[in-house]
């Protein structure tokens, strides 16, 4: 599982997103963005972070690290903000915790990157169908002269359906493999030239012993059940079904990659 730290204080909201994260510091002496597990979206939404944060670092993409924030809401009784309290208070036990990049600033176009670095970045948000990394939200942050990639809540959208029985239907995971993926919004379209190149290596090295490693980082207590998966075992199963899937096609792919 991903490392597991205590939260010892609330530092201070950012209000960017819909979710509310905020910034805390541990007892590592480390400072964290926590993604807060009573927020609107979910447990799965935590899920999705780490699967895919761990798939970026597994690809050679830089990524912050992440960790398990065991939060206790005694810590709520500090803060003035209604709505944070509520938030903390809501939130008891682990939280997602992603290391927070001092100095880092967002990514524009003007940006330059390695080259093969944009084309890994489609890849992975092509592959975890991530919608959430257009011009308009760019969700990549330069640190150090590198570009760093965050915030994947928004991809392996499939989950989101599980609670609603999508996993007892059969071929569950072919229709995931088959889903296109739009890049008409995505922030890197510009070098599209490079998914040829990302793709050939990237499947390189995937495998489905590869996404359960993957999954293993998962907390239990994120993988809650659903009819089909009753156990968090079962459930690294059905994620690994569904990437795998996904790996032996090629039908998601933008059409300049598609084969």
């Amino acid at each position: 599982m991903i490392p597991t730290v205590s939260v010892t204080r609330y530092v201070t909201p950012l209000r960017e997103g819909g979710s509310l994260p905020g910034i805390v510091e541990g007892d590592d002496l480390g400072t964290y963005v926590c993604k807060f597990r009573g927020a609107g979206q979910g447990v799965r939404v935590l899920v999705a972070e780490v699967i895919v944060g761990e798939l970026a670092r597994r690809i050679g993409l830089s990524t912050p690290q992440l960790v398990a924030l065991d939060l206790d809401p005694e810590i709520a009784r500090y803060e003035a903000d209604e709505e944070v309290q509520d938030l903390l208070n809501a939130s008891p036990g682990l939280n997602l915790g992603v290391d927070f990049l001092p100095g880092a600033f967002g990514f524009d176009a003007e940006v330059t990157t390695e080259t093969g670095v944009a084309g890994k970045v489609m890849w992975l948000d092509a592959f975890c169908a991530n919608v959430d990394r257009s011009w308009r939200n760019p969700n990549l942050l330069v640190w150090h002269g590198d570009l760093w990639v965050i915030d994947h809540g928004a991809a392996l959208y499939f989950h989101h359906a599980w609670p609603g029985g999508s996993l007892l239907k059969d071929g569950a995971p072919g229709r995931f493999a088959a889903q296109p993926w739009d890049a008409g919004d995505h922030v890197l379209l510009s070098r599209a030239h490079e998914l040829p190149a990302a793709d050939e290596e990237v499947r390189a090295v995937l495998s489905a012993d590869v996404f359960a490693e993957l999954l293993a980082e998962v907390p239990d207590v994120w993988l809650e059940p659903v009819p089909g998966a009753e156990t968090p075992d079962a459930l690294r199963s059905a994620y690994v079904d569904f990437l795998e899937a996904r790996l032996a096609s090629s039908q998601w792919l933008p059409e300049v990659v598609a084969r």
